[in-house]
């Protein structure tokens, strides 16, 4: 399998200026690699630094050391060392991320913030749209709603908007931080569909996911961020514990 993401030797602190300068080390010496039709979760106790991590591998943090590759285009590219139009080019056709929250532009209409991504990698209006119509129809989003804009809407609906527009383009690369985290049974089953989709289509997925039931069903390995900044890579298993 083609590897699509390989972060090495990362290694991440916070300085807390408003506490005397304070040094917090978050990980150490990271090294992960993703390959196509994989999805690796980021597995620890709370604190360990997952998220940290997770918006690291998307450049919403800059490590102080170290290299996260991807394959962009056709060539492997250093997202740390890229130039900000390039962070932006990569997130619009290889790196996709799900947050736990929606933050788009307010008084869109939720129709035309999944369709949004896709539009914007040059397909036609009137085709994101439709695709846009599958995704919120196949996550229970009612049609009442789309012309709506999602801040009107509950977290649970929300967070399955935000769902449909980081699914709405076949990211090489798809970041997800509990994507399952408000959803109902018949919802949670859909995000699994659509993560196990992604799999066969050959994109390299790291995640985190609290529901157990969720994570044995799609994570291939977990992947151990520890306390002290430590990791270790283990098989996914059932009942291996919660990824908090």
């Amino acid at each position: 399998m083609t590897i699509r993401l390989h972060a090495k030797g990362l290694t991440k602190t916070f300085t807390l200026h408003t506490q005397g300068g304070i040094v917090l080390p978050v990980f150490d010496n990271i090294d992960l690699t993703v390959k196509s039709g994989e999805c690796v979760c980021l597995h620890g106790p709370s604190g360990a630094g997952k998220s940290t991590l997770l918006r690291s591998l998307y450049a919403n943090y800059k490590p102080d050391e170290g290299k996260i590759l991807v394959e962009h285009m056709g060539e492997t590219v250093d997202l740390l060392a890229a130039e900000p139009w390039e962070v932006v080019e990569i997130r619009r056709s290889t790196i996709g991320y799900v947050s736990q929250f929606l933050r788009v532009i307010p008084r869109v209409g939720a129709l035309d913030v999944v369709a949004e991504p896709v539009i914007a990698k040059g397909m036609p209006a009137k085709d994101a749209r439709a695709l846009a119509t599958t995704l919120l129809t196949r996550l229970r989003i009612p049609e009442r709603l789309w012309s709506l804009a999602p801040a009107t809407f509950s977290g649970g609906e929300q967070q399955r908007v935000n769902i449909a527009r980081g699914f709405i383009v076949d990211y090489p690369v798809l970041l997800l931080d509990e994507p399952t985290a408000s959803l109902d049974a018949s919802n949670r089953a859909t995000v699994v569909d659509l993560i196990n989709e992604a799999k066969s289509r050959g994109a390299a997925i790291v995640g985190i996911f609290h529901d157990e039931e969720v994570r044995e069903t799609v994570a291939d390995r977990l992947f151990e961020v520890g306390s002290q900044g430590t990791t270790t890579v283990e098989p996914a298993l059932a009942g291996a514990g919660a990824c908090a």
